[in-house]
Formats: C-alpha cells, sequence, structure tokens
C-alpha cells in the first residue's frame, strides 16, 4: 500500500469558536484511511512585512516548513467583506516570499468554508482560488464545500451535525487524496 498522503489543514479564523476551526475538526475525523490531516494554526502570524522576508519570524519559517512537509494543502476560510480574512492572506503572502521560494508551489489542493450566511463563503472560495493561480497550486475543482447556514449545522459546541455536510467532506478528502496521488504519479 503507498504511504498516506499527509493534508495539511489551515483555517482562516483566529476565532476559538468559529465555524471554520470546527469544519476543519470535522475534516481531521473525516479524513480516508490512507491519509491524514495536521492542523497550522495561524495565531500570531504577523501581518506581512517585504522588509523582513529575508530573515522570517520563527512562526513563518515553521509555517513554510510545514507546508513543504505536506503531500496537499486544505484550507477552510471564512469570508469576510466578501473574501477571505487578512491574517489568512498574510499567511499566504509570508509562504509566499522571497520571491523564487514559494513554499506554495506544486501544492495540490481543496478548498472549503463555513458562514452563517446562505452562500457558505463562496466568494471568499473564489478570491482564494484566483489566489492559487499566482502560487501555481493545484486546486481541486469539486465538491465545492460553501457550508451556508452553519448555525444550524454545527451543535453548540462546534460538532457538525449534519450528515449531507459530512458526506460533501468526506467526499472532498477523498477526491483531494486521488487528485494528490494522480499528481504525484505524473510527477514521476
Amino acid at each position: 500500500m503507498s504511504k498516506p498522503i499527509r493534508i495539511l489543514g489551515i483555517a482562516g479564523s483566529l476565532r476559538k469558536a468559529s465555524y471554520n476551526r470546527a469544519a476543519l475538526r470535522a475534516a481531521t475525523q473525516l479524513v480516508p484511511e490512507d491519509a491524514t490531516i495536521e492542523v497550522f494554526e495561524l495565531d500570531d502570524i504577523p501581518g506581512f512585512n517585504q522588509d523582513e522576508e529575508s530573515k522570517p519570524p520563527a512562526k513563518i519559517v515553521e509555517l513554510k516548513k510545514r507546508i513543504r512537509e505536506a503531500d496537499a494543502i486544505l484550507m477552510v476560510t471564512p469570508e469576510y467583506n466578501y473574501s477571505i480574512p487578512g491574517v489568512l492572506k498574510n499567511a499566504i503572502d509570508w509562504a509566499a516570499r522571497p520571491y523564487g521560494d514559494s513554499a506554495w508551489s506544486g501544492k495540490p489542493s481543496a478548498i472549503m468554508g463555513a458562514s452563517v450566511g446562505v452562500i457558505g463563503t463562496a466568494r471568499a472560495q473564489y478570491h482564494l482560488r484566483q489566489i492559487f493561480v499566482f502560487l501555481n497550486m493545484f486546486p481541486l475543482n469539486q465538491p465545492e464545500v460553501m457550508i451556508g447556514n452553519a448555525s444550524q449545522r454545527f451543535d453548540s459546541a462546534g460538532n457538525l451535525t449534519d450528515e449531507t455536510t459530512m458526506d460533501l467532506i468526506r467526499q472532498l478528502l477523498r477526491n483531494l487524496v486521488d487528485w494528490t496521488r494522480r499528481l504525484q504519479h505524473h510527477a514521476k
């Protein structure tokens, strides 16, 4: 059997009780048997400063190391003002710099997100896909996991309770593992 696919999961919310952190926790429980999800917390990510990119903070050095060690990336993004949160964008920018030393390049990726709104982070996810083009990441296209009305899909303890959403996350992760293996095979 092939070695397990290592997925690095990043939630774009700093709020401890966020639905996006809860969705990432659910993904760690729904991951296929031939994969693992390790979570990287964005707490303490400083604002990107190009003056410091040649000597990045320790948190950024660790982020780039974890991205490079991962076979694939799972980003779970909230939607702030019709786009991705600033902390997620800062992490993306730090890990893409200095120019020519992007940790993101060539990584298979998947996106999902949760919101109390009806469209469940659709705009933020599409903005993230645009960013992936420049980063040379290879996002999975389907299924799109846009968890709308999140307050009805998670219980008060932050546990995902909606079976349809669980099935979508399972399918997303299964497809991400298969997509990653296909890309690895073609790279040989």
